[in-house]
């Protein structure tokens, strides 16, 4: 492998701990966004996003949390989460969009800024549109329970087809 090249990614795979992996995700939230409050800007919203923050949903067991800013603050907030943690370099990056990650964290930490309004600020609305319905919980359960055990980019595809049809539903 090249020294430029990505190592492939593992395959997607389902925690055996919903539960668990729903309360580990919450203590980190937890921790995590009193650290972000203290750092980023006033109109910082930080939200707990993914899997870990719908009650009966599934997971790989890792914790995403989005932070939405207004746009004149998307520059300022980008510095400081740069400054802690580590960009996600497999993640599109826009001037309404940045994403970091912290694999030293367990669980695993994702965290997405957008510009609050903008073309990427859609995460807490899926996650919204799940908790108010249990039956697309069922329909991203079984979609999740289809693709364990497969190749994570298989997964993803499938799961970004998802998204988009739901938040096409509400006009997204």
């Amino acid at each position: 492998m090249g020294s430029s090249e990505q190592p492939p990614e593992s395959d997607f795979s389902l925690h055996p701990d919903h539960d668990r992996a729903r309360a580990d995700a919450e203590r980190l939230f937890e921790r995590i966004a009193a650290e972000l409050r203290r750092t980023l800007p006033a109109s910082a919203d930080i939200r707990h996003i993914g899997a870990t923050a719908v009650p009966g949903c599934l997971t790989k067991g890792d914790l995403d949390i989005v932070v939405r800013v207004a746009a004149e603050d998307f520059c300022a907030a980008d510095a400081a989460l740069a400054a802690r943690f580590a960009r996600n370099v497999g993640s599109k990056r826009s001037e309404s969009f940045s994403s970091f990650e912290d694999g030293s964290t367990s669980p695993h930490l994702g965290i997405q800024l957008t510009t609050a309004g903008g073309e990427d600020d859609y995460f807490h609305l899926f996650v919204d549109a799940l908790r108010q319905d249990p039956e697309l919980v069922t329909q991203y359960n079984a979609l999740k329970r289809d693709f364990d055990g497969q190749p994570m980019d298989i997964y993803r595809a499938a799961k970004s087809a998802f998204v988009t049809r739901v938040l096409s539903r509400l006009g997204g």
